[in-house]
């Protein structure tokens, strides 16, 4: 679907750069890699990456494995390695050079103050994910009912999620959505 001369270069330039500003994981970088993946590059439909997001929400493994998907997508397994390694790379480099910084600094103040302010800005940029989700997914008002209803159950419940997954499963099962 991408006419790029170099789709890996493409990929390694796109995932190597979002992976330096996906604070909290892959997850949050959700919303950032519909936009470039469906409405930029025009690699995929929205209808394929929210498939691609269920597929990599389901396999055992860390929740990076959309990456792989959207690399294998782009340019076979060459893609899906390159993607996932641009991905991974530099926030692992990152990672390692600030816990050294941090563990020098252990006795200051600013590095607890540095981890206090990424916590709100994780968690919003985890519901920015649900919310580019809920989008691409919930193509009639019964899904986007059974959206707000799992929601609110996760929420506000202990309920473990494993329960609203076959519930929703069976709702598509039974062609409700």
């Amino acid at each position: 679907m991408n006419d790029h001369p170099n789709p890996i270069a493409s990929l390694v330039w796109t995932f190597g750069l979002m992976s330096l500003f996906a604070v909290g994981g892959a997850s949050s970088a959700v919303p950032e890699m519909h936009r470039i993946a469906v409405d930029v590059q025009h690699w995929m439909t929205d209808k394929q990456f929210a498939d691609m997001f269920a597929i990599s929400q389901l396999s055992p493994g860390p929740n990076v494995l959309i990456v792989t998907l959207i690399g294998y997508s782009v340019a076979g397994v060459a893609g899906a390695l390159a993607a996932t390694v641009a991905m991974c790379g530099p926030t692992a480099i990152l990672a390692y050079y600030v816990s050294r910084i941090l563990q020098r600094s252990s006795q200051s103040r600013w590095p607890a103050l540095i981890q206090a302010a990424l916590v709100p800005l994780s968690i919003g940029l985890m519901a920015a994910s649900a919310l580019i989700l809920a989008r691409t997914s919930d193509q009639s008002w019964i899904a986007a009912l059974i959206t707000i209803v799992a929601a609110i159950f996760a929420f506000a419940t202990r309920l473990n999620p494993f329960w609203m997954l076959l519930a929703g499963g069976l709702l598509g099962f039974a062609g409700v959505v």
